[in-house]
């Protein structure tokens, strides 16, 4: 392991070095460095990361022959209780693994209550308005979008019931003593279909990007999936025939050519996910935020090696074979394809857009100026970091969709979205 470590770093400084002495060495070095990478990718020991996890994966292995790329983030991440984010090892923020918006301050949950609350008002003002969250972490967002409600928005918060969608107990456990002060607001369920029928609005925030997806590999002439094989002390990769029938009818919409060899992901839990969500809600809103592209762009033909990364310490880490379940696995979304399935389960498009102009059109109006002109020093900053084009302001996307709502539903955070041209709608 070490060795292989030591020789990604002299590879990597290598690349640096040339880049430095000559910017036009970056494109000649590209290819090898990229040959390095999937060196890295391909092969990697076993002797980091969860050992009892490890040997959970090894034995499924063992008894079933390879298995998909899917499943084996499925173990990494979601294992009862070995799993990154099922045994609490998650951490967000400057001393954990990656940043988040929620992370930057309860001035994010400031923000979205108050576009909470516009949905409220958009569909009547029920008695009964629910906002259903995933991807909770420690109930932080949870509790900046309650404590915003109950002192700026006194009548929603009136209305208002906050459901946790949270199968590990040790989140749960976090997120109670979090919103200890507003437990009567708040309820849990361990999945999306336990929850009762919604009528108010889902929202999730880098939820997305941490599902299980599959990997495909372009020989030129069709897809293969990479799976996942052990090999005495190593974990490797070996191309083998799509494992899913839906998985292969998935494939057919990613444009064409493409390099051989060329590297991408799949999301099918995403369009589950969207199903679902479907079924559950009775009236009101879909709020999705993460980092991804449309179709077009998720799929160029320069990204070979896709956008699949691991971090660890706000590292990107050499292989998804290191540091199994102490590391974060994420997958960029492709949102045409998620936006078309949610148009097919009968959502209406409201609006995407890029973080930026999302929260610059909750600013947009007397309250939001007030905010900003009273705002101290670090909420300020705060808002630089969530706002600004080069920090996390172009990093994420809102996509918005309605179901059951009298349009026209104008929303402050979609004042200034995209035409939804952006999405690529249609264009498979």
């Amino acid at each position: 392991m070490r060795s292989e470590r030591a020789e990604w770093r002299r590879a990597s400084a290598q690349l640096r070095g040339k880049c430095a002495q000559n910017p036009n060495a970056k494109l000649r070095s590209l290819r090898s460095a990229l040959d390095v990478r999937r060196l890295a990718f391909d092969v990697s020991p076993l002797e980091t990361g969860d050992t009892a996890l490890t040997k959970i994966i090894q034995k499924a292995i063992h008894l079933r022959g390879p298995i998909p790329f899917a499943a084996f983030m499925e173990h990494a991440l979601y294992h009862p209780a070995h799993g990154y984010y099922s045994s609490g090892r998650a951490a967000l923020g400057r001393g954990g693994d990656y940043f988040t918006s929620v992370s930057v301050g309860p001035i994010f949950g400031r923000l979205l209550a108050a576009q909470f609350a516009e949905m409220w008002e958009t569909l009547g003002r029920p008695n009964d308005f629910t906002i259903v969250e995933q991807g909770a972490h420690g109930g932080e967002f949870a509790h900046d979008v309650l404590s915003a409600a109950q002192h700026e928005h006194p009548d929603f918060f009136a209305a208002l019931r906050y459901r946790i969608v949270e199968p590990f107990r040790i989140l749960q456990q976090r997120q109670g003593a979090t919103l200890a002060k507003l437990a009567d607001k708040a309820e849990w369920y361990s999945s999306l279909d336990e929850t009762p029928a919604i009528r108010g609005v889902h929202f999730s925030n880098e939820l997305i990007d941490a599902f299980p997806v599959h990997l495909v590999r372009w020989t030129g002439t069709e897809w293969h999936e990479r799976h996942v094989t052990a090999r005495d002390s190593h974990f490797a990769f070996v191309d083998l025939p799509l494992s899913d029938p839906r998985l292969a009818e998935r494939v057919r919409a990613i444009p064409l050519p493409l390099p051989l060899g060329y590297e991408t992901e799949v999301n099918l839990v995403a369009l589950d996910w969207i199903e679902t969500l479907a079924r559950k809600i009775t009236a009101g809103f879909v709020l999705a935020a993460d980092y991804g592209w449309p179709r077009a762009e998720f799929y160029v033909p320069e990204r070979t090696t896709g956008t699949f990364r691991c971090y660890a310490q706000h590292r990107i880490q050499p292989s998804p074979f290191l540091e199994i379940g102490h590391a974060d696995l994420t997958a960029h979304v492709e949102w045409t394809s998620l936006a078309e399935r949610a148009q097919h389960c009968g959502f209406t498009l409201a609006g995407f857009t890029d973080q930026h102009h999302f929260l610059t059109g909750l600013l947009a109006n007397a309250r939001g100026e007030n905010l900003v002109a009273t705002a101290d020093a670090r909420t300020k900053r705060a808002l630089q970091t969530l706002l600004h084009p080069q920090h996390l302001g172009m990093k994420f996307q809102f996509l918005c969709l309605t179901k059951n709502v009298a349009p026209p539903a104008s929303l402050s955070g979609l004042r200034f979205a995209r035409d939804f041209a952006a999405l690529g709608l249609g264009v498979s």
